[in-house]
């Protein structure tokens, strides 16, 4: 069946070589200028334009169009030169769909970029995580799409792929039945993907809490998130767990949040006096955003008492900020105007070994 592509069978003379290169360069020559043209009209246009996304497709899909024109001009060329189309023929039906293919990949990562770079420009931090998340997953989910169709569409033009294909379509109830079966955890992870940018639980840069472990999120697929925590692990978490199983979101709407720090003091100590230095101490902060203070006191022992010391901040790292220099303030103040509302718990020695010496 290919013999006929075999080129010691095929009839070339010098002559007919000579213009079959001229043929054929000419027609590269002419698609490589038209394509430059093109382009420099393409790109002049979209530098006049306010907008960036243009500006990043242009430049995305400049490659690839360009073979594909290269790819136009064989073909063109082989309609009118038998030596072209013999040897194209066999090449086109490969080379066709994995250009387009390829144009389809690039038009997406190329509008995927311009939607991110115009995001990256608003000043809303938690709009911008969502989009940016709903534009990731979607777009990955749409180049799998492409990869999977071009790849299935170049195997099609496999004769012992077909035979195998029509095999299968002869026992399509078992076919189905094992296909279904092996594809259920890329279907439920693709699932899974598409839930996460629909409703979106969480979204690129948000802090998040999976296991006793918080930590900003820094990528999301099908399968899995990624978190990066503060000391600079990566945590990997399946994709399903966030849509199955509960966890904590700390910037779901926005970064401003309320954080306590908690001190366990003697019955004895004074409390409004500490409230006082607590308050001043927190407003003369630069990093307190003025929506949240107080000091309640939550527990009473016989031997302690709880105070809990609430304080807000525009962002979660200004507000971890706040709540250690409110901790480290407040126990240099009680140490130097409160000492004795410090718990201890020491063994008194040379007062035992005296009353021991008295006793003997």
């Amino acid at each position: 069946m290919l013999e006929r592509y075999d080129p010691r069978n095929w009839p070339i003379s010098y002559d007919g070589l000579i213009h079959t290169l001229i043929v054929l360069g000419g027609a590269v020559l002419v698609a490589l200028i038209a394509h430059w043209i093109i382009f420099a009209i393409l790109r002049r246009l979209a530098r006049a334009s306010e907008s960036t996304l243009d500006d990043v497709v242009v430049e995305a899909v400049r490659r690839p169009l360009r073979w594909a024109a290269i790819a136009f001009a064989i073909t063109a060329a082989a309609e009118n030169d038998a030596l072209v189309g013999r040897g194209w023929d066999l090449f086109a039906k490969f080379l066709t769909p994995a250009v387009i293919g390829w144009v389809a990949y690039a038009v997406v990562r190329g509008l995927a970029r311009g939607y991110e770079a115009q995001i990256g420009e608003a000043d809303d931090p938690v709009a911008q995580r969502g989009r940016l998340t709903r534009i990731a997953i979607l777009s990955r989910t749409v180049k799998v799409g492409i990869i999977i169709i071009t790849v299935s569409l170049i195997m099609l033009n496999i004769p012992g792929v077909r035979d195998v294909g029509t095999t299968m379509l002869a026992s399509a109830g078992l076919a189905a039945l094992a296909v279904g079966a092996a594809a259920q955890p890329a279907l439920k992870s693709l699932i899974a993907g598409l839930q996460m940018a629909i409703t979106q639980p969480l979204r690129i840069g948000d802090l998040v809490k999976v296991d006793d472990q918080a930590g900003r999120v820094e990528e999301i697929r099908m399968s899995f998130v990624t978190v990066r925590t503060w000391d600079e692990r990566v945590l990997v978490v399946p994709t399903m767990r966030f849509l199955d199983e509960s966890f904590e979101n700390w910037s779901r709407v926005d970064e401003k949040l309320t954080g306590p720090v908690m001190l366990n003091l003697d019955p004895i100590a004074d409390i409004e006096p500490i409230r006082a230095e607590f308050e001043r101490y927190v407003q003369a902060h630069p990093l307190w955003d003025g929506r949240n203070l107080q000091l309640l006191m939550t527990e009473a022992h016989p031997e302690s008492v709880e105070l809990r010391l609430s304080m807000s901040a525009e962002t979660i790292g200004d507000l971890w900020t706040l709540r250690c220099a409110v901790r480290e303030h407040m126990l240099g103040w009680l140490k130097t105007n409160q000492p004795e509302a410090l718990i201890r718990h020491r063994l008194e020695v040379e007062a035992a070994n005296a009353r021991a010496a008295d006793g003997g």
